[in-house]
């Protein structure tokens, strides 16, 4: 059986998919804001499937896109972690991302969970690097990127799952490796934690 992996830091808590998470995730997946730099809104149907399939694959492996809950209140943020970038003109790489309801934007919250999910992958999985894309027009997530120690090598590519004469077709694709994440945290983040936590 796989061991379920959850994160926690300071403000935040990673965690399996619930069910009371999927009324929240869809809530957030039909807003125009937080979808802005999506191809398009989600349906309630579209969104529970998205959802099952992150739940899945967190069951199958231990990790992925986890639900980030902020520990004071247990309120739903959204979801940040790790995905297998397999079907982008990139070697099988894994990415780190997050989409966060707007009320919790502003906050910091994407960038101390983006964190600990690359703490995640550098300490637990043992990753030599990870990698971060956005639409290359989305300035704020690629701020949070730079945030995180990544650096654009300036190897835009077009998405193919993005309409070819969309806008939001060219994406950006940003770098870490572990020595260098390891080298920024403790120089740029020097009392960040986490508590990596598992269960069967």
């Amino acid at each position: 059986m796989t061991n379920i992996y959850q994160i926690q830091s300071q403000r935040i808590l990673l965690r399996q998919w619930q069910a009371q998470d999927y009324p929240k995730f869809a809530k957030m997946c039909a807003d125009p804001e937080v979808m802005e730099f999506f191809p398009e809104l989600l349906s309630e149907d579209d969104s529970n499937l998205l959802a099952d399939k992150f739940a899945s694959q967190i069951a199958e492996r231990g990790w992925g896109f986890w639900v980030a809950e902020h520990i004071e209140d247990g309120k739903f943020l959204g979801l940040v972690g790790l995905g297998q970038a397999s079907d982008l003109p990139i070697d099988d790489a894994i990415e780190v991302g997050w989409r966060l309801a707007r009320e919790h934007w502003g906050s910091g919250f994407a960038t101390e969970a983006a964190l600990a999910s690359l703490c995640f992958a550098f300490e637990t999985l043992a990753l030599k690097e990870t990698i971060a894309i956005t639409a290359a027009t989305n300035v704020r997530s690629q701020q949070v990127m730079e945030r995180l120690g990544m650096k654009n090598n300036n190897e835009n590519f077009q998405h193919p799952r993005v309409a070819e004469d969309s806008s939001l077709r060219e994406h950006v694709l940003y770098k870490v490796d572990r020595q260098t994440f390891l080298k920024f945290t403790e120089e740029s983040h020097p009392s960040f934690k986490v508590e990596i936590q598992s269960k069967r």
